[in-house]
């Protein structure tokens, strides 16, 4: 899985093995299992995404990880992820109704920057005049945001009380 460079489904995992060795899922379930029991105690874990198990850093763990590049993560900007938001929560969704929502024109620049990241795709078009393209949420999205499935994701009622967090960080913050 440390080499795979992208997360590994359990059937895929099988097929690692020569036909007359493959073991059953259930076994490699429990494997899986036993490792991620294991990593409790480290710096990384195994997670299930929706496109399989990977190894990664532990959340708490990240800032010091992140020392380690010198590239740093993109930065996007309030429309896209605005846009990015609504295609989650609200797919299949229209690039009219993102605009209906929003108040203002998507871009051709905004949905093309979700499209080349893959964490948007279109799912089908809308049976009105002009057939206008459905857009949805793809796997590389979730498992860029570290989900499951998108019931994983947190509810409209929990982002709407973000504001009432008590953030205090347990280290200074620079000046």
């Amino acid at each position: 899985m440390l080499a795979a460079g992208k997360p590994l489904t359990l059937e895929r995992m099988v097929t690692l093995f020569p036909e007359d060795q493959q073991p059953h899922r259930d076994a490699v379930r429990a494997a899986l299992e036993a490792i991620a029991t294991d990593c409790e105690t480290r710096g990384i874990e195994l997670r299930e995404l929706a496109s399989g198990f990977r190894f990664q850093v532990k959340q708490d763990m990240a800032p010091w990880v992140a020392r380690l590049w010198e590239e740093r993560a993109p930065r996007y900007s309030r429309a896209i992820l605005e846009t990015l938001a609504l295609i989650a929560y609200r797919q299949p969704i229209t690039r009219a109704e993102i605009e209906d929502i929003r108040g203002v024109a998507v871009s051709t620049h905004i949905v093309k920057t979700l499209m080349d990241r893959e964490w948007v795709r279109i799912v089908g078009h809308r049976d009105v005049p002009g057939r206008p393209a459905l857009y949805g949420t793809t796997r590389e999205f979730l498992d860029y945001f570290n989900l499951k499935s998108l019931e994983d994701m947190p509810s409209l009622s929990e982002l709407r009380n973000i504001t009432d967090i008590d953030f205090k960080p347990d280290f200074p913050l620079a000046s």
